[in-house]
C-alpha cells in the first residue's frame, strides 16, 4: 500500500500538546452520517445543517489513569483518600487532602479511568480496618504488625512487599483478596456513571517490570459490572509477559461480550525495552505478533508525572523542545542507568519510527498509537496544573518539606529522581459526540484523542489530499474535514497521481492558561535506504513572525514568566492558531507519518 501517513501535531507550552495517533485504514473511507458538504442543504429538503450531523463535534478531558489507597503504593505511603473521594474530586467538589487540605478543581473533569494496581489491590484499607480476612493470613498479620508499629517499620514491610511481589511471589496466596475488592471498587465506578454529565470507567494497573525496567500497561474496559466483575484484574503474579495480558483481554471479551483495551505507560523507564522489534523473550517479531500488539494496545501514555515520553535530544537534536522535563538517568526503580542506546525505544515518536520499520519487514505496524496523558497521580487527587499541583504521592502535597524527598531513591546518587522533578501532568482530550462509555471508548478505539501536559488546549486535525489554503479558517472547520480528510488517528493512503497530503489543524488555548507560541507538525519516515528520518515543521506562529525557506521559525514569542512570583501573562501568544499545511517533501513510495 503507498502513500501511508500518520499525523502528529504539536502546540508548544505553555501548555504543551500532543497530538497523535495511528493508521485507520482509510481504504474505501466511509464519511461520518451526518456530514453536510457546502451546496448539500438545498438538497436534503431540511433547514437546518446539524440536525443530522453525526460526526464528533465535542471535546471531553478527562485522566486515564490515577491512584486511591486501594494501590499498595499510595495506601501504604499516606493516602488515605479512598475511590469514593476521587470521583467526588474529579467531578468538582472539594475534598480534603491527604494532608488536611482543602482541594478543589478549577473546573471539573469530564472522565475519569481509575487504575489501581492489580498486585495487593486494597492493602491499606485491610490493614487500615485490621480486616479479619487479611489477619487470617500469616503474611498479612506481619505486615498489619508492622503497618502498626510506625512509620519506619511500615515503609520496611511495604519494601518487602515489592520483594515478594517482583520476584513473582503472591504473600497473600492464602487469601483471595482481590476478590473481597474488586467488586466494591468496580459498583463505586458504576454509581458515580452519569452519561452525558460524567463518565466513570473501569481498570487496573498491570505491573510488569523485568530487572526494574519498567513494562506497566494501564487496562481500560468499556462496560459496567455486569460484565467486569465476571473477571478479576490480571497482575504481575500472573504473568510478566504482555502477550499472557492480550489473552486475559481476548478471553475477557470472548467471555462477556464486553471491550477492553490497553495502553503503554512510562516507557521513557524501560531501559530500552518498551518499543523494540522483539517480542517479550527477546524474539524479533513477526506479523502475528505485531497484529496482536496493534490489536491491544492502540495507545501510548506520553506524557504523565514520571516525565515527558514524546522524544528526546538524543533522538531529536533539531527540536529545539525535545529536551522538556526529562527523566532519563535510570530505570523504574533506579537498580540500572540509561544508556544511549536504548533512548529509541521508549519514546513516542521514536516509536512510530520502529512500528514503520517492523512494517517494512513484516507487513504489519505494531506501533499504530494514539497518544495520551495521563496524572498517574497517588494522592487520589487528578490535579494537573501546576498552580493547583498536590503532588504524586501523599508526602509531596503542598507544605514545605514537599521538594525534599525522593521519587526514584537509588543507591547511585546519579540515578535519583527527586520529588522537584515531578511533572503536574496530564490530561487526555477526546473527541466524541457524548460523554458516555461508549462514545468515549469508541473514541479511544479510533484514537481520535490527543494529550496535554494538563492544560485543555483543543486542537483538531486533519488530512486529506484535496484540502485548500483557507480551508483552515471555514466556519464549519470539522464537517469539511470529516467530509474531505480523515482525523486524528486516520490513515491516508491510494495517493492520486501527483498529489501530496494536505492538512488542516486548529488551536485554541485552554481559557484558563497561557496563550499559544506555535503550531508544528512532525514529519517521520523510512527514506529509499530503509533509514528512519525525522523533520519538524512550524506551520503557524504567533506574534507576526515569519516561517523560513526550512520550514522553521527560529525566534521564539518571548516569555513573560516571573520566576519569583510564579506568574506569567498573556501579553505574547495567540489565543488560536490554526493552518493549511501541504507536505512539500512526499513520496508515495516512502512509509511515513506526520
Amino acid at each position: 500500500m503507498s502513500g501511508l501517513k500518520q499525523f502528529v501535531g504539536k502546540v508548544t507550552r505553555k501548555g504543551w500538546l500532543l497530538v497523535a495517533t495511528a493508521f485507520v485504514p482509510a481504504v474505501g473511507w466511509a464519511e461520518p452520517p451526518g456530514v453536510i458538504r457546502p451546496g448539500d442543504l438545498m438538497n436534503t429538503g431540511h433547514f437546518s445543517p446539524y440536525a443530522f450531523r453525526e460526526f464528533p463535534d465535542q471535546v471531553f478531558f478527562g485522566d486515564m489513569h490515577s491512584h486511591n489507597n486501594l494501590s499498595p503504593d499510595a495506601g501504604m505511603l499516606g493516602t488515605s483518600l479512598s475511590a469514593e473521594d476521587v470521583y467526588r474530586a474529579a467531578r468538582g467538589e472539594t475534598v480534603m487532602s491527604n494532608t488536611g487540605q482543602p482541594f478543589r478543581l478549577v473546573r471539573p473533569l469530564d472522565f475519569l479511568v481509575l487504575t489501581d494496581h492489580a498486585e495487593a489491590m486494597g492493602l491499606a484499607p485491610l490493614l487500615r480496618d485490621s480486616d479479619p480476612l487479611l489477619l487470617s493470613s500469616k503474611r498479612g498479620r506481619e505486615i498489619w504488625e508492622a503497618f502498626n508499629t510506625g512509620p519506619q517499620e511500615a515503609m520496611q514491610a511495604f519494601a518487602g512487599l515489592l520483594a515478594y511481589v517482583s520476584a513473582g511471589v503472591d504473600p497473600f496466596g492464602d487469601i483471595d483478596m482481590s476478590g473481597s475488592i474488586w467488586p466494591e471498587f468496580v459498583e463505586m465506578a458504576d454509581h458515580y456513571n452519569q452519561p452525558g454529565v460524567f463518565t466513570a470507567m473501569t481498570g487496573f494497573e498491570w505491573t510488569s517490570q523485568p530487572g526494574g525496567n519498567n513494562l506497566h500497561r494501564i487496562v481500560v474496559f468499556a462496560d459496567g459490572a455486569d460484565k467486569t466483575l465476571r473477571v478479576r484484574p490480571f497482575s504481575l503474579l500472573d504473568s510478566q509477559d504482555p502477550e499472557e495480558l492480550w489473552a486475559y483481554m481476548a478471553n475477557y471479551e470472548a467471555l462477556t461480550g464486553g471491550r477492553v483495551f490497553a495502553h503503554v505507560h512510562n516507557g521513557n523507564l524501560s531501559n530500552g525495552l518498551a518499543f523494540t522489534g522483539a517480542t517479550f523473550d527477546g524474539t524479533p517479531m513477526d506479523a502475528e505478533y505485531a497484529v496482536l500488539r496493534s490489536r491491544w494496545e492502540p495507545i501510548m501514555e506520553i506524557t504523565q508525572i514520571k516525565g515527558d515520553s514524546e522524544t528526546h535530544p538524543y533522538l531529536s537534536p533539531e527540536d529545539e523542545f525535545a529536551d522538556f522535563e526529562r527523566w532519563d538517568v535510570g530505570n523504574l526503580d533506579g537498580s540500572a542507568p540509561k544508556m544511549p542506546e536504548m533512548l529509541r525505544y521508549e519514546y513516542g515518536r521514536s516509536a512510530l519510527l520502529t512500528g514503520l520499520e517492523v512494517e517494512a519487514a513484516t507487513g504489519v505496524n505494531p506501533y499504530e498509537f494514539g497518544f495520551n496523558g495521563t496524572s498517574d497521580s497517588h494522592t487520589g487527587l487528578p490535579s494537573t496544573g501546576e498552580e493547583n499541583y498536590f503532588g504524586k504521592f501523599a508526602g509531596t502535597e503542598p507544605g514545605p518539606n514537599r521538594m525534599t524527598g525522593d521519587v526514584i531513591p537509588a543507591a547511585d546518587p546519579a540515578l535519583r529522581i527527586i520529588t522537584a522533578q515531578e511533572s503536574a501532568s496530564g490530561l487526555t482530550g477526546v473527541w466524541a459526540r457524548e460523554n458516555t462509555r461508549q462514545s468515549l471508548f469508541d473514541a479511544m478505539m479510533r484514537k481520535e484523542i490527543f494529550a496535554t501536559t494538563g492544560t485543555r488546549l483543543r486542537v483538531r486535525l486533519f488530512a486529506g489530499w484535496n484540502f485548500q489554503p483557507g480551508d483552515e479558517s471555514l466556519p464549519d472547520f470539522a464537517g469539511l474535514g470529516y467530509a474531505g480528510g480523515v482525523p486524528m488517528g486516520g490513515r491516508l493512503s491510494d495517493a492520486p497521481d501527483g498529489a501530496a497530503p494536505t492538512f488542516i489543524v486548529r488551536a485554541i488555548r485552554d481559557p484558563d492558561w497561557a496563550n499559544l507560541d506555535r503550531v508544528q507538525i512532525i514529519k517521520g519516515w523510512m527514506d529509499a535506504n530503509g533509514i528512519s528520518q525525522e523533520r519538524v515543521h512550524d506551520v503557524a506562529v504567533s506574534g507576526g513572525r515569519v516561517i523560513g525557506a526550512d520550514g522553521r521559525a527560529r525566534d521564539t514569542a518571548g516569555s513573560t514568566v516571573d520566576i519569583p512570583t510564579a506568574t506569567f501573562t498573556n501579553r505574547i501568544g495567540a489565543p488560536m492558531l490554526d493552518a493549511y499545511w501541504r507536505d512539500p517533501d512526499f513520496d508515495p513510495a516512502e512509509r511515513a507519518f506526520h
